[in-house]
């Protein structure tokens, strides 16, 4: 059941200043779809190299910011960089374009939405299309699938659209931008995982500004392809060797409609980050997690996962011969649409709870059950 565990008075501390959220804006607003997350790691970069020592980029673009890269304990705190997608499967000969998911996309968001198609000679507006209501008057109501959702980019033969550079394989992603809503709530596309990348790094910059020195080596990692497998974290995990990683992610907030707490658990938007119970989750860890969260009067909320989290926790776990990994989760609404909303004294408190955890792991820290 999801509750405040603290029992003290709760007192809001921010993280997010001025500077930091004018980058988390411009970090939502650019597109990095599965397998093209180029430029979005190129933006994270540079925001967070005045915070940290060195880089690393690997082969499929996980960036990695390193705090004490020549101590031989190492802890990563990590987040997804990319986001749900689609691909140009199929053009017809009349200009219109039908689609495949890069990732998990919901079909039944899709029409009239606008969209970027991503090319080679630049970016190509379009649209999803859908008939009038008028021409389905009488008809047996169509709902929208993989089969009939089409995109139209004002074109009117298959010639006009190559013209333009579009061909199978390209990727395309929704134009919604960012926004605060009701000074409560940030809202946009790639929430999930982007808030995640955003919170790791402001971690990185809590810990320059003041002054902390940790005793062992810290990776700061924003890892690709999560969205179709985990892939970035597989392949960084085992690159990386770490002593222990601490993953950050979305949650479904279960407090809206149409959703059952009875499967989904019982969690909500502005009631803290949400510690998990899983096999990937290694105990010791997650205890440690609890009581930074209750040292330092941080709300938070618990939740099962039956067999995995689903998220780069379960990479890092079993890398390695098994690395301790936790899991810290962000209340998300309406995940993998184009408006998910996450509460801001959340992201605030996901950055203080990441922060004081690894304030509290030692040098050397041995987690395992039995020594």
């Amino acid at each position: 059941m999801a509750k405040k565990e603290n029992k003290k008075e709760q007192k809001h501390i921010p993280v997010v200043n001025k500077k930091s959220l004018a980058f988390f804006e411009k970090y939502i607003n650019n597109a990095a779809p599965t397998g093209f997350e180029s430029e979005g790691q190129k933006l994270w970069l540079e925001y967070l190299k005045p915070y940290i020592d060195t880089h690393y980029v690997d082969n499929y673009g996980t960036a990695v910011g390193i705090i004490n890269p020549d101590a031989k304990y190492k802890v990563v705190i990590e987040a997804h960089a990319d986001e749900i997608s689609w691909f140009v499967n199929y053009i017809t000969k009349d200009g219109l374009i039908y689609v495949i998911r890069n990732g998990g996309s919901d079909h039944q968001i899709a029409p009239s939405k606008r969209v970027n198609i991503h090319t080679d000679k630049g970016i190509v507006k379009a649209v999803f299309g859908w008939p009038a209501i008028h021409t389905r008057a009488g008809e047996k109501e169509e709902a929208p699938t993989l089969k009939n959702i089409f995109i139209d980019c004002g074109c009117v033969t298959k010639e006009e659209v190559e013209a333009l550079g579009i061909h199978v394989g390209c990727v395309i992603t929704y134009e919604d931008e960012f926004m605060v809503l009701n000074d409560r709530y940030y809202v946009g596309r790639a929430l999930d995982n982007r808030a995640g990348g955003f919170m790791i790094a402001e971690v990185a910059r809590l810990l320059h500004e003041n002054k902390k020195k940790l005793p062992f080596g810290l990776y700061i990692v924003n890892s690709v392809q999560e969205e179709i497998g985990l892939r970035g974290a597989e392949m960084i995990a085992n690159y990386i060797k770490p002593n222990v990683a601490i993953v950050t992610d979305v949650t479904h907030d279960t407090s809206t409609p149409m959703i059952n707490k009875i499967t989904q658990g019982d969690l909500s938007s502005g009631k803290g980050p949400v510690v998990s119970y899983a096999p990937a989750v290694q105990n010791n860890l997650n205890r440690l997690l609890i009581k930074a969260a209750e040292d330092n009067n941080i709300p938070f909320q618990r939740q099962a996962s039956s067999r995995s989290t689903g998220t780069d926790t379960d990479a890092f776990a079993y890398s390695n011969g098994g690395v301790p990994s936790a899991l810290i989760s962000l209340p998300l609404r309406y995940m993998h649409t184009t408006v998910e909303m996450v509460h801001k004294e959340d992201v605030d408190n996901v950055i203080h709870l990441i922060y004081h955890s690894l304030l509290s792991i030692k040098d050397g820290q041995d987690f395992r059950y039995i020594k």
